[in-house]
């Protein structure tokens, strides 16, 4: 190979500093594999990553090897937080999160209690985004927000007021959601979309004479050529 031809070989960078040196000169003076930068390994894929994940589930411990409190309780709050940079948590959430840290109830109740202090855990603002979303992303009624609040570990008494907050207006929201769903159903007979329609309603916390007047009224609408402007094919 021509001296000019080794002028042109690109040059090869060290992904972790170093000299940089140009690719004829490793092939010049004989470079080893050890002597070439390494490829960077992907998290998790090598003997390194396995052991990094296993320090953060591990319990904490000094340079001893022995179980060293204060660390196990800085690395459990290092957990809490990137939980709730990710989504807002409860009370009783952060609880489980902290217990799968290895920390006792004193120490679980002290980070509780901090992060309460510093207004990273607040179970009622909780709940009235809770309710506020559910309303009006996903036209819940009263029942369904209720469950659904208390799956997230909410307090009864702090659910309920909550919902207190909230306008008794459960049929006029279940109105309103059984008229966006009546024009899906128009291919359907009457008595066979309203079965379908109070269902729907029902999973949404709408239930018995709420749901079936709902239904009903959004139906009749639809087949009369009301706000959805649809009618329903005759029953067979």
């Amino acid at each position: 190979m021509s001296d000019g031809g080794e002028d042109r070989l690109a040059p090869v960078i060290p992904l972790f500093g170093g000299k940089v040196a140009r690719a004829s000169d490793l092939a010049t003076n004989g470079a080893s594999d050890h002597d070439r930068p390494a490829a960077p390994r992907a998290v998790g894929s090598s003997g390194r990553g396995r052991e990094q994940s296993r320090r953060k589930d591990a319990p904490a411990a000094d340079a001893s090897g022995s179980f060293d409190p204060d660390e196990a309780v800085a690395q459990a709050e290092e957990a809490l937080v990137r939980k709730l940079r990710a989504r807002s948590l409860s009370i009783s959430e952060a609880r489980q999160v902290l217990r799968e840290k290895h920390l006792d109830a004193t120490a679980v109740d002290d980070v509780i209690d901090r992060f309460c202090e510093r207004g990273y855990l607040d179970d009622g603002l909780l709940a009235e985004h809770l309710v506020i979303s559910g309303v009006e992303r996903k036209g819940q009624g009263r029942v369904a927000l209720s469950r659904s609040l208390a799956q997230r570990g909410i307090p009864r008494d702090v659910i309920e007021a909550a919902l207190g907050d909230l306008p008794d207006d459960d049929a006029e929201r279940a109105l309103e959601f059984a008229r966006t769903k009546a024009g899906s159903l128009s291919r359907l007979d009457f008595d066979t979309a309203l079965r379908r329609l109070v269902g729907q309603l029902a999973r949404r916390g709408y239930g018995g004479s709420v749901a079936m007047t709902a239904a009903r009224t959004a139906l009749t609408e639809a087949s009369l050529g009301g706000p959805s402007g649809v009618r329903f094919v005759d029953s067979e």
